[in-house]
């Protein structure tokens, strides 16, 4: 995923010129969507060949357990994600994520008409900026996932990333009109770090907070809250920077991460996965 997006800030500029010749740009537009069109038909074609609904042995103790039980075959759908929305824990995980995630999508958006309020000549380097962003964030992914791993510390380590994004936003915001662009580079991959690790984080808290219900379900509400924050976001960013300023765009979203932080810190540690998994050791 974020492979991809990393390719979509470094091509596109690339693929398409900066051009005051509407034709030029209109051919070049058509080679990046017949491009994207290709890739993700083939990708769609491998899932489907390819991806198996589950893994033939369980990746844990707990999903043996699970697909042990009759829980998996009697509850609905409806019924797990009703289970969900009405868990206060899970509620309040599934806001602050799309708080976050959103936050990002809406940045990553707006990315490029940031820079280039500042450095208007930079266009090229807008993109390796998002670039960065992304590169950073899939180290991040990889280095919170290994923390997680071995700590099992939930909360506090998603707190802990979520309050280090908001400083980082912060940070971004202020080295904006500074006049370098090197600068602007390391803030910028300092936040995608932050801001991209607490993805994986956020899914596995969230399995633990929603066990039994399937990760599938937990997961597909993480995203969707992803999305409607992400759209909400980029549309009031959108409408800040012509109104107000670069500034006040992201003054807002540091306050939403702000918000965002204090909701994280009030969601209630209960780790049903990591006992189930004792549960079954137990028992053996």
């Amino acid at each position: 995923h974020k492979v991809g997006v990393a390719l979509g800030f470094l091509l596109p500029p690339l693929i398409v010129p900066d051009s005051n010749d509407n034709e030029v740009v209109s051919i070049h537009l058509r080679y990046l969507f017949i491009g994207t069109a290709a890739v993700t038909t083939a990708l769609a074609l491998l899932v489907i060949i390819y991806v198996k609904k589950q893994p033939t042995l369980p990746p844990s103790k707990a999903q043996a357990l699970f697909r042990a039980s009759n829980e998996q075959q009697n509850e609905s759908y409806i019924a797990s994600v009703k289970q969900l929305i009405f868990s206060t824990p899970s509620l309040l995980l599934i806001i602050s994520y799309g708080v976050n995630t959103g936050s990002f999508y809406a940045i990553s958006t707006l990315l490029n008409q940031e820079i280039l309020n500042f450095y208007p000549d930079n266009i090229v380097e807008a993109g390796q900026i998002g670039l960065t962003m992304v590169l950073a964030g899939i180290v991040g992914s990889v280095v919170c996932g290994v923390w997680l791993d071995r700590t099992r510390i939930y909360k506090m380590t998603t707190v802990g990333i979520y309050v280090s994004t908001l400083l980082f936003m912060v940070l971004y915001t202020a080295t904006l009109n500074l006049g370098q662009l090197w600068i602007v580079f390391i803030a910028s991959g300092a936040l995608g770090f932050t801001m991209t690790g607490y993805l994986p984080i956020g899914f596995e808290f969230a399995a633990e907070l929603t066990y039994p219900v399937s990760e599938g379900t937990s997961s597909g509400l993480l995203n969707a809250s992803a999305q409607i924050f992400g759209i909400v976001f980029t549309l009031c960013m959108g409408q800040l920077i012509p109104a107000s300023s670069v500034l006040g765009a992201n003054l807002f979203i540091c306050a939403t991460l702000l918000i965002g932080s204090i909701i994280t810190a009030t969601i209630k540690e209960n780790l049903k996965r990591q006992a189930a998994n004792r549960t079954v050791q137990t028992e053996d």
